[in-house]
């Protein structure tokens, strides 16, 4: 069965590819058709905007399509960024900004009230059948900054993760396989889907 995965980043698109395959998925991605119209993500939540994305791109190529959305949820903040991701403060934040406004908004926040989680919502459309699944990866924003964050990713420079007792940007590859959400997301989705 041919899934196409509604997403024009190619780290992406092979990451969700890989988690696919192994479930015997054919998969092709946005990057594989020209002139796609990009649809533009207004939704309240995740799920609004990956559900948007899934009928949209499945109504213009005619493929079942699966297509999530993710960020960061700081619980003391009220889920803040959330949907918001980069245009948290209204416009368009650099990585800094980002780790900046998140220990700004977090001072003098007792450690326990700094729980966190990196969530990702996934929908599968085909015209006929929604399936929506969700992945989560648990943590704690702490109280400084203290290394370099890896750009693209800048939570991950202020992510405590308590299982291994180190930053998320500090994770080997094997430990980051054991709670990668999106990973998690994918498993049960295409789970779902081969029971339909």
């Amino acid at each position: 069965m041919k899934i196409l995965i509604a997403t024009k980043n190619p780290g992406k698109a092979r990451e969700i590819s890989f988690f696919l395959k192994n479930f015997g998925f054919e998969t092709v991605s946005l990057l594989n058709f020209a002139n796609v119209p990009e649809v533009e993500e207004t939704g309240k939540t995740f799920e609004e905007n990956a559900i948007m994305k899934a009928k949209a791109y499945f109504e213009s190529l005619g493929i079942p399509t699966v297509a999530d959305d993710s960020g960061l949820a700081i619980d003391y903040l009220n889920g803040e960024p959330g949907v918001k991701s980069r245009r948290w403060l209204g416009y368009e934040m650099t990585d800094q900004e980002m780790i900046d406004t998140a220990l700004e908004k977090l001072k003098g926040v007792p450690i326990e009230k700094r729980t966190t989680h990196l969530i990702a919502v996934g929908v599968y459309y085909d015209g006929k059948n929604t399936v929506i699944e969700r992945g989560s990866t648990d943590g704690y924003i702490v109280e400084e900054q203290k290394v370099k964050c890896e750009p693209g990713y800048p939570f991950r420079a202020i992510f405590w993760m308590p299982k291994f007792g180190k930053l998320y940007q500090d994770l080997t590859h094997e430990e980051h396989e054991q709670i990668n959400h999106r990973k998690e997301l994918y498993t049960k989705l295409a789970d779902k889907i081969l029971a339909l």
